[in-house]
């Protein structure tokens, strides 16, 4: 991948990380309570996150809230590739930037999806493709690592 096409996602990236954040904030809650996740998830048994016995709506809401969190964080880490490919080629900042990349979108889109579509939305379960996009995530900070330390 070029620095030119690295620092392109890493721009697209964060500004769809910031429209998904707002549109969590925003889109999601509803200010009276009547939101698109009380609507959808309202009638759901109660789910346990840490020991805690939370709203089904709640628990949803925490997990775009990651998505988005982990989303920026790499259109983030995506720009910082872009400046040290700047700097010198190098392959295995190459592969970071494409695991960055890909894990944002099975990480992050898979709870996106998630939460808007459901679980099972159309007939695929999202949470099991969570983790793959976490592996991918990272491999990408590993090669990161590597690949900086081998840069001169």
């Amino acid at each position: 991948m070029s620095p030119r096409c690295c620092l392109f996602v890493s721009a697209v990236s964060g500004f769809l990380a910031v429209a998904l954040g707002a549109f969590g904030a925003h889109g999601l809650k509803g200010s009276d309570g009547s939101g698109f996740l009380e609507t959808k998830y309202g009638g759901m048994e109660s789910k346990n996150i840490a020991g805690h016995q939370v709203p089904a709506s709640y628990k949803y809401l925490k997990d775009f809230e990651t998505g988005v969190e982990y989303h920026m964080t790499h259109a983030l880490a995506m720009g910082l590739v872009g400046v040290l490919l700047l700097r010198q080629r190098s392959k295995l900042l190459n592969v970071s930037a494409c695991c960055f990349l890909c894990g944002s979108v099975f990480f992050s889109g898979s709870l996106y999806i998630l939460v808007i579509g459901g679980p099972r939305w159309i007939g695929v379960p999202w949470g099991a493709i969570t983790p793959v996009g976490g592996i991918l995530l990272l491999a990408g900070w590993a090669c990161l690592a590597v690949g900086a330390i081998r840069t001169s």
